[in-house]
């Protein structure tokens, strides 16, 4: 069984910016975000902990992590998408559709190409599906990585541009699936 969550809220989340690898904390609502799935989370069988090395993945995970004490591996390949030149940004000040179109595969000057983003993440779910059998993961990661999770496990990526699709995981929403 693979479960995924997304980190507890930042203040760039908060301020609708958009938030690749910069490196923000956790703020007051998504520490309070983390504790309440960590009670969700009671009830879910999980032996390990794979997470995103960057700050607010790792609150996350410490936080709901706390009575359990699993094992948690950081894992580079399912760190945010590199937004590059556009970290920061509202949706509004750059192609923000455009940068989510999985079949219009814009290259950029910094930011990481749509179909290498998604290539990462599957290379990575390949892995664990092969080293991981009989183990139940938790994957703490970004709204960014939840969608080509969500691609991979339905084995269809959808027309269009994917943000505003549902695919993309709300902080600390759970999803669930099965290799």
């Amino acid at each position: 069984m693979l479960y995924i969550t997304r980190h507890g809220e930042t203040q760039w989340n908060r301020e609708k910016r958009i938030m690749g690898r910069c490196d923000e904390p956790l703020n007051e609502t998504g520490i309070a975000q983390a504790y309440e799935l960590k009670e969700k989370l009671k009830d879910y069988d999980y032996d390990l902990i794979i997470c995103s090395p960057l700050i607010r993945t790792g609150q996350t995970a410490e936080i709901i992590n706390e009575d359990r004490n699993i094992e948690i591996v950081y894992d580079e390949r399912i760190i945010e998408r590199d937004f590059g030149e556009f970290d920061g940004a509202h949706k509004d000040e750059f192609p923000y559709f455009a940068f989510w179109d999985y079949y219009l595969n814009e290259h950029y000057q910094k930011a990481e190409n749509i179909r290498d983003f998604f290539n990462r993440v599957y290379d990575f779910l390949d892995d664990i599906k092969e080293d991981c059998q009989n183990r139940n993961i938790l994957l703490v990661t970004h709204g960014g990585v939840s969608m080509p999770v969500d691609c991979y496990f339905k084995k269809a990526i959808p027309e269009g541009h994917l943000s505003g699709t549902g695919l993309a995981l709300r902080n600390c929403e759970i999803r669930t699936y099965r290799f």
